[in-house]
């Protein structure tokens, strides 16, 4: 087994705080997510014989030893999974993944907004109370709510989702032709004398992006909050945005992500209009014996609780990490102790991996 150095990102969205003290460490400013995985842009590293190495590396120099023949038979020399501890303090941008094929079509094409040849579904399990919007509310319900504001300017948005077309009602706000910041100004002044929780949040947002009519999604959109240990899957074409909390998240080892809004970085209307599933919902995971299991072969989460004690089967690679107490993680050829923020990565060849302890920890694997 490996212990782990991971990156930490530092979104300005991130916590000044969860990360920090999870990890024992002061923070200098706001740290949004810790990578653990291979992935290219920011993967973990390890030390063997002395010398430091990216996993990325690692995997590339003996993949069929470090991932197994099943893994490496289906997704060739890469760890298809990365897991985070992702930290919201203030909303991420309104994005939307693509799937398997408009992945592997759009950088195929070199579309910029495509780095990876991959999709990027994936699971997030709350480890305080979690928020996030995802998926969009029943047209007519949304309808309602806009209407609500009583701003004459929004009569399209409201015309558009009364016909049923949540994409067309997304499509006018994101090209709004008249002034963004009097229009936003518009919704702020009637939303704030309505009182109810959507409405103040549509307020906290325009705050923060007083330009951007994206401000409306929480009417447009449902609301989700996760009780810590619960967890949320978002396949391909699930609108989304995460308000606020401190979970564990894992995904397909990609980067794609198309924004809708609420952000300063690149908007493509016409793609993202395209893959995004109107229709798509985020699905609730119950966990089965603790492993939290998506309906996609990529990944798996184990969440080991405090005094149990899990043996897993060898031949799949694992990233351990510990959230609460102390963890012990064991093969036949080693065994650490990991405490809150560490995490150490097991490949396929070292077998069988003990898990226990009086400590919390989750466990990333393929699910095959």
């Amino acid at each position: 087994m490996d212990l782990l150095t991971n990156v930490i990102k530092d979104y300005p969205w991130g916590s000044r705080t969860a990360i920090a003290e999870l990890t024992g460490r002061p923070a200098s400013g706001p740290e949004a997510e810790l990578w653990l995985g291979a992935h290219p842009a920011a993967s973990s590293r390890l030390t063997r014989d002395g010398a430091e190495t990216a996993l990325a590396d690692a995997v590339a120099a003996d993949p069929v030893g470090t991932l197994g023949e099943a893994v490496a038979g289906r997704f060739g020399e890469r760890l298809p999974y990365l897991m985070k501890l992702i930290a919201v303090d203030a909303p991420l941008s309104l994005q939307v993944h693509p799937d398997a094929e408009q992945a592997a079509d759009g950088h195929a094409r070199g579309d910029a907004n495509y780095t990876d040849p991959w999709h990027k579904p994936e699971l997030v399990c709350a480890l305080t109370p979690f928020t996030g919007l995802a998926g969009f509310r029943p047209p007519e319900q949304s309808a309602m709510l806009v209407e609500r504001l009583h701003v004459d300017a929004l009569r399209p948005v409201v015309a558009a989702l009364r016909g049923g077309d949540v994409l067309g009602a997304l499509r006018v706000l994101l090209e709004w032709p008249g002034s963004r910041r009097e229009l936003v100004e518009a919704v702020v002044w009637a939303a704030s004398a309505v009182h109810m929780p959507d409405y103040a949040l549509v307020v906290r947002l325009a705050r923060r992006y007083p330009e951007d009519p994206a401000v409306l999604a929480p009417l447009l959109m449902r609301r989700h909050t996760l009780a810590p240990g619960e967890a949320l899957f978002l396949g391909a074409g699930v609108l989304h945005c995460y308000l606020d909390g401190f979970a564990v998240e894992i995904m397909a080892c990609s980067d794609n992500v198309l924004r809708a809004g609420l952000t300063g970085k690149h908007i493509d209307v016409e793609e993202l209009l395209r893959i995004t599933d109107a229709a798509a919902q985020p699905v609730v995971v119950e966990p089965v014996g603790g492993a939290y299991v998506p309906p996609v072969p990529e990944f798996l989460l184990r969440r080991i609780a405090s005094g149990a004690n899990e043996t897993l089967p060898g031949g799949l690679p694992r990233i351990v990490l510990c959230t609460e107490g102390v963890v012990n993680v064991g093969t036949a050829g080693s065994e650490v102790k990991l405490r809150p923020g560490e995490s150490v990565f097991a490949a396929a060849s070292e077998g069988s991996v003990e898990i226990g302890g009086d400590g919390v920890a989750f466990c990333a694997e393929p699910h095959l």
